[in-house]
């Protein structure tokens, strides 16, 4: 069917005569459709990609890899657990853990907020709060001083700096000649971190493990261990053969879990970008039935002559589908270059487009991530590539099918 007389003829079509100066045109504007459609696809796949690589790592920043807790939701010995998990696969470190639901008040302000007690030695082990600190430090939580951290939106909510006072209200009661009273302690503000969530700028406060047991009346117990992994991705197998080894007496979750909604909505939002991108590959792709329509009428003679010297119906076919081909293989690879090309390169593209126009796409005072990320996916690109082909050569198949079709006595009996 493709041999190399049909080669040449398909592809002898795609250059133009003066006479044919439109079909051409139709041709490019079909290339052109099936390119920018791939490169927009590409692009935009990978800037998907990119948010949410920076979102899942910028909570897991803060977000345990896996976490036990005690079947009553407290640990008694956790150095003991501590050091049984060290020995166990795909586990890189472990940390204790105090929270609790509390009211933080300031002179100014009062704020709902999750008071987590940790140590700072162990602490770098499982989290990046550490390198995220805007003010103070990690170690400024000293064990009796009362020292807390708290996110950037909570400190300005509360509009607290280092050095100031905040007042700590817990859910648990005292009971007192005056009546019953909520448990109240008084905190110096020693840090405040930012992450870049607002989930934990705006919702997180921090202070010592032991400040945090006489606060929640728990101790020697802790709420439970924060585990990081080395498989971040693989932390629901990794961890049910923790829960396994454990046994029952051990409650085991991971981050999927506590996260779930969100990753699927951000993956829902990709796939439906995904849809409407792809609908301008699939109307760029059909653009070639009209291109090829018009290059049969206007080849009719030559189709009429070909087969009167002996050129079957599939070799015909051959003919205008390789016509097709070239098409659709022009406009996927310049597509997949310009593509690659954008996605490996939107970080310096996109400030050079706000200088220039003097814009900002995304202003660090709104949005956290202030320049737009990307992270480009091989495969993304493989299949992007070939579907946009098969779909050009998809397209082919009725224009083709019908200029095989051509009866040569009707189309040469008036020339």
């Amino acid at each position: 069917m493709f041999k190399p007389l049909i080669l040449y003829i398909g592809l002898r079509y795609t250059r133009a005569k003066r006479r044919t100066q439109f079909i051409s045109f139709i041709t490019l504007t079909s290339v052109l459709g099936i390119a920018l459609g791939v490169t927009a696809l590409i692009t935009v796949l990978s800037v998907m990609n990119g948010f949410e690589a920076e979102l899942r790592e910028r909570i897991l920043g803060m977000t345990a890899h896996s976490t036990v807790t005690g079947r009553f939701g407290q640990l008694e010995d956790w150095r003991t657990l501590a050091e049984r998990t060290h020995t166990m696969p795909h586990v890189e470190g472990a940390a204790p853990f105090i929270h609790g639901q509390v009211m933080v008040n300031s002179d100014q302000q009062v704020s709902g907020t999750l008071l987590q007690g940790v140590l700072p030695e162990y602490e770098p082990k499982v989290s990046e709060v550490s390198e995220k600190m805007k003010f103070g430090s990690m170690n400024d939580l000293v064990p009796g001083e009362f020292g807390i951290i708290l996110g950037v939106e909570l400190a300005n909510y509360l509009g607290v700096m280092i050095g100031d006072k905040v007042t700590v209200i817990t859910p648990q009661i005292n009971s007192t000649p005056a009546g019953i009273l909520p448990r109240l302690k008084r905190f110096t503000v020693v840090g405040i971190f930012q992450v870049g969530m607002s989930e934990y700028d705006r919702n997180m406060a921090m202070i010592h493990l032991d400040d945090a047991a006489k606060l929640f009346r728990i101790e020697p117990a802790v709420t439970g261990l924060r585990l990081k992994l080395d498989d971040v991705l693989n932390a629901p197998r990794i961890t049910q053969a923790l829960a396994d080894t454990l046994g029952d007496e051990y409650r085991v979750s991971d981050w999927t879990k506590a996260h779930s909604n969100f990753f699927r909505a951000v993956q829902t939002e990709k796939r439906a970008l995904s849809i409407i991108l792809f609908l301008i590959v699939v109307v760029a792709a059909f653009n070639i039935v009209s291109t090829l329509v018009m290059v049969v009428t206007d080849k009719r003679g030559d189709i009429a002559i070909l087969k009167t010297q002996g050129l079957s119906n599939p070799s015909v076919m051959g003919i205008f589908i390789v016509l097709g081909c070239v098409i659709g293989t022009a406009g996927t690879l310049l597509g997949t270059i310009g593509g690659v090309s954008l996605a490996l390169n939107v970080k310096t593209i996109v400030p050079a487009i706000e200088k220039a126009f003097g814009v900002n796409f995304m202003p660090s005072d709104v949005y956290y991530i202030s320049e737009v990320p990307s992270k480009l996916i091989w495969g993304d690109v493989y299949w992007i590539a070939i579907t946009a082909f098969l779909l050009s050569l998809l397209a082919t198949l009725y224009p083709a099918w019908q200029a095989s079709r051509i009866n040569p006595a009707e189309v040469l009996r008036y020339e």
